[in-house]
């Protein structure tokens, strides 16, 4: 893919977020094959003990995090690691980055709201892991020539709203723990508790949308803590 190429599709994957929330975001966007700019002082902590792929993402990632802070008004800062693993936003801010080969992306806001961003090549999901990421009410929702493509967006929404919980709650779970289901004709999803998980109660959903772009599923949850009937 030639330079221009590949600064196209980030200039398509800038455009394609905002829309995928109800609201306003901040994003910014990375190539993870390209130089990036060094890390700040303490974020290493996670990217020294990772492979040379996983540094180039991580900071690709935080590349991608202080664009958007910039498109705030802020001075970039440095986003630590959880030892969770998690990202640790500048107090004031919520966030959620995501990548894959050839693309990276973080989304920032200043409100209340918990966000949860993911992006995946657009390809079926394989067979073995069907029954791992969705239930059989979902598979039977799916059902058709189109199944393994569909539940790679389920995949994906799936990441996208486990993301936007776990600031929240601080639970690591399962593909189980939610029930995803998609409008296809809206692009939109409802990924549905079913068992609490911290201030979520079962039956507490979380909204998203979806997009694709040049081969690429784009997928966006968010929580709003004053809503949820478990708060």
């Amino acid at each position: 893919m030639s330079v221009s190429q590949s600064a196209d599709m980030l200039d398509q994957l800038r455009a394609v977020i905002p829309p995928l929330f109800d609201y306003p975001v901040a994003v910014g966007v990375s190539d993870p094959r390209a130089p990036q700019p060094p890390v700040m002082a303490g974020e290493m902590a996670h990217g020294q003990r990772a492979l040379a792929s996983r540094v180039q993402e991580f900071a690709a990632g935080r590349a991608a995090a202080r664009q958007a802070m910039a498109q705030l008004g802020l001075a970039p800062g440095a986003i630590p690691v959880a030892a969770d693993r998690s990202p640790v936003w500048p107090e004031g801010l919520h966030g959620s980055i995501s990548h894959c080969a050839r693309l990276c992306a973080a989304v920032i806001t200043t409100g209340p709201q918990s966000l949860g961003l993911d992006i995946e090549e657009n390809t079926p999901l394989s067979e073995e892991l069907l029954p791992l990421i969705c239930s059989d009410a979902e598979q039977g929702r799916m059902a058709g020539p189109d199944l393994f493509w569909r539940a790679k967006l389920v995949f994906s929404a799936k990441e996208a709203a486990y993301k936007a919980q776990f600031p929240l709650t601080g639970m690591v779970f399962g593909f189980d723990h939610i029930d995803l289901n998609l409008d296809l004709p809206t692009r939109a999803f409802t990924a549905t508790f079913l068992r609490p998980a911290g201030c979520f109660a079962a039956g507490d959903g979380l909204a998203g949308r979806f997009d694709e772009i040049d081969g690429h599923l784009v997928t966006a949850a968010w929580a709003d803590k004053s809503l949820l009937k478990g708060a």
